[in-house]
């Protein structure tokens, strides 16, 4: 059984799903909240699976309240259920820990497909707030790219990177040693706050940064 609380601060919203979840044989509603305030308290007496989370609330917003949970338990999955698909509010939702990010015109049926599938640790985003949060990301991505820019030496490391080349690999292509190699990497992740190889290789591929500065 999926475990559900439902926070929303309308009455008849709250109302209406309840009475769609109910018939649905794999999922079982444990609590309602009317505001964020009481969606943390109730996750901390119920212990839902995911949480259906309106963004505009009293006393505790959305934003506010995801935060929370995501903090005292990583596992809960966050459902941002909403009428807002503005960037303000999708790429807020997203860095507080919301696993998905639907409107409230959602099919009933899509709604259930949406909760199962987070509960397989897939992320599931509306096309509208998908598109906001790429255009929010491209644009963060480009300042960076802006403010922080690389040093010759630290763009032929990233496109060594984007190879899949080890450091060891890269050292020897670029002569230099792997000390040298690693430090490089740390600066190259901390201008373009990049957590892994994975995610710095994807930024030189999407700004162009795969051949290098061309200086020997």
């Amino acid at each position: 059984m999926i475990r559900v609380l439902i926070a929303d601060d309308h009455h008849v919203v709250r109302r209406g799903l309840l009475f769609f979840l109910k018939t649905q044989k794999d999922i079982e509603v444990v609590g309602e909240a009317k505001n964020g305030m009481e969606a943390v308290q109730l996750v901390k007496e119920v212990q839902p699976d995911v949480v259906l989370m309106d963004l505009v609330m009293p006393e505790m917003d959305g934003i506010q309240a995801t935060k929370r949970i995501k903090a005292l338990y990583p596992a809960i999955k966050v459902l941002m259920l909403t009428s807002f698909a503005d960037k303000d509010h999708v790429l807020p939702a997203i860095d507080a820990g919301a696993s998905g990010y639907q409107l409230k015109d959602i099919e009933p049926d899509d709604l259930v497909h949406t909760i199962r599938q987070i509960m397989r640790g897939e992320n599931m985003l509306h096309p509208e707030a998908t598109t906001q949060l790429e255009e929010g990301l491209l644009e963060e991505k480009q300042k960076l790219h802006v403010v922080n820019p690389l040093t010759p030496r630290e763009q032929d490391v990233l496109a060594e990177l984007t190879k899949g080349k080890s450091n060891r690999e890269i050292a020897s292509s670029l002569f230099v040693t792997e000390k040298t190699v690693k430090t490089h990497i740390s600066n190259i992740f901390a201008k373009l706050q990049v957590q892994d190889r994975t995610q710095a290789a994807l930024y030189a591929v999407k700004h162009g940064l795969t051949e290098g500065s061309g200086q020997v």
